[in-house]
Formats: C-alpha cells, sequence, structure tokens
C-alpha cells in the first residue's frame, strides 16, 4: 500500500501506544497535532538531504528586473523550490547567489538542480517514508505520552534513522570523482592529470 500523509501519521501514533488517526481534518488533538507538525516535519526532512524522489532539474529563464549590482541576471526561484544542489552543467557549475527568493548568476539560461517539495508520499522512496514517520514519531513523542525521557530515546532513535536513509538513497548515484585538484596533484607527484 502507498504511503499517504495520515498514514505517516498514524504509524508514528501507534508506535507511541496511540490511537491512529483517519484524517488529519478529524475533530481530535492527535489529528490536530499531526496537521499542525506534519508540513514542518515532511519539509525538514526533505530538505536535509538531495532524495533522489525529491530532486528536479530545470533550465530558467532571467527576470526583466535585472539586479541592482554585482550579478548580471537574476531568476525567479520555481514555487516548490526547497534547497540548490547545483547551477551549471556537472563539472561546470557557476558562481550563484540565493537571496530574497531569487537567484543571482551571470549566465544566462542557468542550468538548476534542486530538492523540490515532493508532497506526495506514494512517490517517496520506502527510507524517506521510515524516516519522515520516525521524525514524527520524534515530535508527537512528549505530546503524545508526556514523558521527556522517551522523547530523548526516540530522537536519538532518529539520528541513526536518518542517516541510515540517507546512506542507503545516495547509493543509488555514481560516486562524485575527486576531479582535478593541485593538492591531489601533489599529493600523488603528478600534474593535473594524474592517474592512481
Amino acid at each position: 500500500m502507498a504511503a499517504t500523509e495520515v498514514s505517516i501519521c498514524s504509524n508514528a501514533l501507534l508506535m507511541l501506544g496511540s490511537q491512529p488517526i483517519n484524517s488529519l481534518t478529524e475533530n481530535t488533538d492527535r489529528a490536530r497535532l499531526a496537521s499542525n507538525l506534519y508540513p514542518a516535519v515532511r519539509n525538514y526532512v526533505l530538505r536535509r538531504h538531495p532524495w533522489n524522489c525529491a530532486v528536479k532539474r530545470v533550465a530558467l529563464a532571467p527576470d526583466v528586473a535585472e539586479p541592482a549590482f554585482d550579478w548580471a541576471f537574476q531568476y525567479t526561484l520555481p514555487a516548490d523550490y526547497m534547497r540548490t544542489l547545483s547551477v551549471g552543467e556537472a563539472g561546470a557549475e557557476v558562481p550563484f547567489k540565493i537571496e530574497s527568493g531569487k537567484l543571482l548568476c551571470d549566465d544566462n539560461p542557468v542550468l538548476l538542480r534542486y530538492i523540490w517539495r515532493n508532497e506526495n508520499p506514494a512517490t517517496w522512496d520506502d527510507m524517506l517514508v521510515w524516516g519522515v514517520t520516525m521524525s514524527m514519531k520524534a515530535v508527537f513523542a512528549y505530546p503524545v505520552t508526556q514523558s521527556a525521557s522517551l522523547e530523548q530515546v526516540v530522537e536519538s532513535a532518529l539520528k541513526d534513522v536518518l542517516k541510515q536513509a540517507r546512506a542507503v538513497d545516495g547509493q543509488d548515484d555514481t560516486p562524485d570523482a575527486l576531479g582535478d585538484s593541485p593538492l591531489l596533484a601533489s599529493r600523488f607527484g603528478g600534474g593535473s592529470g594524474w592517474r592512481r
């Protein structure tokens, strides 16, 4: 069965020994708590790592208005933008700055690779679903159980869960190459085109 906002929150509540919810809009304290906390927790977990299911690439056209100084162009960030991963093609990234919802850059057009706000858990990797579920469990721990010690135990376990989830998700990509580096070249006694 595909994950949903309700299933994620219900599973977190069940793990704490509480009753599940049927909807984020039902008239219960648990549902109100879930409805208030879930969007922030989801966004926090999505923004922390470039989850493969939450990465997009776009070519942006510049805004009509130019930056007042320092940069040649400014671009309005996509509405679902959460965090920049790179600007420019792989291996030829370009300098940029994010200010007030705009990307400032000297290139036109600009190629942006970014984390987007993927709000559909049915499209998430299982590890991301588990990470958000455990994150919800952590934020529910004290309000649901009134136990500060349980809250600390859950938060400690959450760190390991997110670390493992990011490691597994990161294995779905080609490893980053070290590339040419003067420091590496001098370390291995060659020019910029050293080989091991």
